[in-house]
């Protein structure tokens, strides 16, 4: 008899700029002290990292 090997599928998460879904273990992230923001890589980081200044530069004002 042949043994039929389960396929487990990783845990997925969604990047936070375009919410593609990426492999867990795959995925590079940004921690703060309250969560966690995955990204599917650095191009949609950097997106993130300057659209985070930009809300910031507009509160101070």
């Amino acid at each position: 008899m042949i043994e039929k090997k389960k396929i487990i599928e990783p845990e997925r998460v969604a990047c936070e700029v375009c919410l593609k879904e990426i492999p867990l273990s795959e995925a590079a992230s940004a921690k703060a002290t309250d969560y966690i923001v995955y990204y599917c890589g650095l191009e949609c980081y950097d997106k993130w990292k300057k659209q985070a200044e930009k809300t910031e530069s507009s509160s101070d004002d």
